[in-house]
């Protein structure tokens, strides 16, 4: 008797964690969110507004419904990475690292509607390691993504802080080795970027362009047999640059700022 009822427990523990296929979020009871059970899938693709996955409960001959029906493909679970927000860097090298049909486990954090905010972990024989490879945790290793709210959690829940702590920790490595996102400019690159940006070599660069449109048009006038007198051009110059130095005046009043901007 006690043996049929510790089976009949198994039975009943399998059925209630593992071995049924959601195929929507709303399908997921509210225990294993709040438990964050994690579920088995294959990735089905990578969109916009998440990873595509389709789940795989395990598989037991005894307990499990016909074979057939359980590798058949069903509809997949949308998927977002909790308190990650992507750049798109970050989701380039998703579509990179995850590919169809790899293999990943998800950690339930929060449900939203139709979608599912978990960590997405790899399997570790994938990665060679003893360890599982949490994706939301790299990309922001990576300066990839930054932090971002986590969806569907209260703020001073424990659950929120332990997150919020892990992947702060990950976020806080990329800019301490200027990554992706964190990456620093050069000295040259700055002052490269502050010249581009100075008023007065804008300034010297549209007083150069005009003084070559003034003697592009004074040959051809030239040519055309017209009489055109320097004073003219050098009376539309000379306006012309001192309206340019009023509009600099007005936005940078002393060179002293494009030393500060480079310094």
């Amino acid at each position: 008797i006690s043996t049929g009822l510790a089976v009949a427990g198994v039975i009943v523990i399998a059925r209630s964690i593992r071995i049924t296929k959601f195929q929507a979020a709303s399908e997921i009871p509210v225990r294993f969110i709040e438990g964050n059970v994690s579920l088995r899938g294959k990735v089905r693709s990578i969109t916009e507004r998440g990873i595509e996955v389709e789940h795989v409960p395990i598989y037991l001959p005894i307990i499990s419904p016909n074979k057939q029906d359980y590798y058949a493909s069903t509809s997949p679970l949308l998927v977002h990475l909790a308190g990650v927000e992507l750049t798109p860097e970050g989701k380039t090298w998703l579509q990179k690292n995850l590919v169809p049909p790899q293999t990943v486990w998800l950690k339930l954090i929060s449900r939203e509607d139709d979608m599912l905010h978990c960590l997405v972990l790899l399997p570790s024989v994938q990665q060679g390691s003893m360890w599982s490879y949490c994706m939301n945790e790299e990309l922001l290793r990576l300066g990839l993504a930054r932090r971002a709210p986590i969806a569907g959690l209260p703020p001073g829940s424990p659950l929120y802080w332990r997150l919020h702590r892990r992947l702060h920790r990950a976020e806080v490595k990329a800019e301490k080795k200027g990554r992706g996102l964190w990456k620093k400019e050069g000295l040259w690159e700055r002052a490269a970027k502050a010249l581009k940006d100075n008023p007065l070599l804008r300034l010297m660069g549209r007083i150069f362009r005009r003084t070559r449109t003034d003697l592009e048009t004074s040959q051809k006038l030239e040519k055309c047999e017209y009489k055109t007198g320097n004073s003219g051009s050098n009376f539309l110059l000379l306006s012309f640059v001192r309206q340019e130095v009023s509009t600099l005046h007005s936005s940078c009043t002393c060179l002293r700022c494009w030393c500060h901007l480079i310094s």
